[in-house]
């Protein structure tokens, strides 16, 4: 297999853009990559692109890779469409890689976009199941429900005494009927495509379902798991919200760029115990690209300068597995290093899939930078922070920087790339040489369902 460098990478400012098309944030990106690679659209010999929901959103089920780059100049050549949850990005880059490495294409673009936030909350939540299975879905929410602990059981009178306190905007009666009527059309919509009995059986199931992502759930669960066998705590994992929303400032693409103390995210809203609003990733919006090619397109453009080696592409799946084998992020970062022929000491900075505050702590376990059960305390010491010992999402990742679906893992590779070039400004991870990002999607049987590790280099 041939050497494959990444010469353009390039990611919107995640936020809410409910005024503007798929196809315009598709733009956004896919122009903002050629610049940065220096190259033309023609040079481009195959396109993956990543989505996950813009067939529910606007009916755009199929295609749709050609939908938005054809009114862009690129067409005539193959283009695949990826479509794995939150693992999206990430698979379209891996798609990418193998072409080029295979001989199949000197250059090859990989492109991501979501657009998650809407004014109906109920309907994006409900969006989620689809990231399930959902012939199981029923079976599913038993476990996660008969799972959680007694409501206010482990929260503090202190802490629900400030959750109380906060202050609520006055609301017109319009503005006040409007979820009612939001929370009809989302049940009518559920309904016509699960049934009606399997409906049924949920709201009985779980009456709160509509206030947030059956996700937060199933990450909650692992989380106290994880607390009761190694006595991780609820600070350690508002320690690690505090630190991704301090590296957001210093990131312009990031959705949310403001500084948060430990308490405040320990104290914040309870999402589902032990996560709080502030340790779980923000609905939102935003497309992100690579550009991938062959190492004598490289030297042929003259990009050498700033080409970015990809020393291992990875994607696994799930499997059925019993609580003492490995976990799917064990598996993939062994192969990940053993193609790349580094190991978990080599890494110098890395972004991984904090859709949760507990997520990034598993998978620096499971990536072997710490033993289990030292994820947290390391974090709280502030070994994970830029200037630490292994700098985790200095993006912000997932849970500042934002989370639009299919985007999100080529947002993890534009960070590293820019992380590389020592382009990083504030944030950059000093004498950066190698990077690591892991990127997780779907779930089943409360392990994601796809992942993708690669690791970049700097030649």
């Amino acid at each position: 297999m041939r050497d494959v460098y990444v010469i353009g990478a390039h990611v919107i400012k995640f936020g809410k853009y409910l005024e503007y098309s798929m196809k315009e944030l598709v733009a956004w990106t896919v122009e903002g990559v050629l610049k940065d690679a220096d190259i033309d659209r023609g040079d481009i010999h195959s396109a993956w692109f990543s989505n996950s929901g813009w067939g529910m959103r606007d009916f755009q089920h199929c295609i749709r890779g050609e939908v938005a780059l054809r009114p862009l100049g690129i067409d005539g050549i193959p283009i695949t469409n990826v479509e794995n949850a939150c693992a999206g990005g990430s698979t379209a880059f891996h798609g990418a890689w193998k072409d080029v490495a295979l001989g199949i294409s000197d250059i090859s673009l990989a492109t991501g976009v979501e657009k998650v936030y809407a004014p109906n909350k109920y309907m994006v939540f409900a969006g989620f199941i689809a990231g399930m299975d959902v012939g199981r879905i029923v079976d599913t929410m038993k476990i996660l429900v008969e799972s959680m602990p007694q409501p206010g059981e482990p929260i503090s009178p202190r802490r629900q005494a400030l959750q109380a306190s906060r202050t609520r905007k006055s609301k017109t009666i319009r503005e006040r009927l409007q979820p009612y009527w939001w929370m009809v059309v989302s049940q009518i919509a559920l309904g016509e495509t699960l049934g009606y009995d399997t409906l049924s059986e949920i709201r009985k199931i779980n009456k709160g379902m509509g206030n947030h992502s059956p996700f937060m759930d199933v990450y909650a669960r692992s989380a106290r798991e994880h607390m009761k066998k190694y006595g991780t705590t609820q600070r350690q994992l508002a320690a690690i919200a505090s630190k991704n929303h301090w590296h957001s400032t210093m990131n312009p693409n990031a959705q949310y760029m403001f500084e948060l103390s430990i308490d405040d995210a320990l104290n914040d809203r309870t999402v589902s115990y032990p996560l709080t609003r502030s340790m779980c990733a923000p609905i939102g919006d935003g497309s992100a690209s690579a550009i991938l090619a062959s190492e004598s397109a490289v030297k042929r453009l003259g990009l050498s300068s700033r080409a970015i080696k990809v020393r291992a592409s990875v994607l696994v799946s799930g499997k059925t597995r019993s609580s003492d084998e490995p976990d799917i992020g064990e598996r993939a970062s062994k192969i990940a290093y053993d193609r790349a022929g580094l190991g978990p000491g080599d890494i110098d900075a890395i972004e991984v899939h904090d859709a949760t505050a507990y997520a990034e702590l598993q998978q620096t376990e499971s990536l072997g930078f710490f033993p289990k059960g030292e994820g947290g305390p390391c974090a709280e010491l502030g070994e994970t922070g830029i200037g630490g010992k292994l700098p985790v999402n200095p993006s912000g990742g997932l849970l500042s920087r934002g989370h639009p679906i299919g985007a999100s893992g080529l947002a993890q590779i534009h960070e590293l790339v820019t992380q590389l070039r020592g382009e990083a400004g504030k944030r950059q991870v000093i004498g950066a040489r190698v990077a690591l990002a892991e990127n997780g999607g779907g779930v089943l049987d409360f392990e994601e369902a796809a992942m993708c590790i690669h690791i970049l280099e700097k030649t």
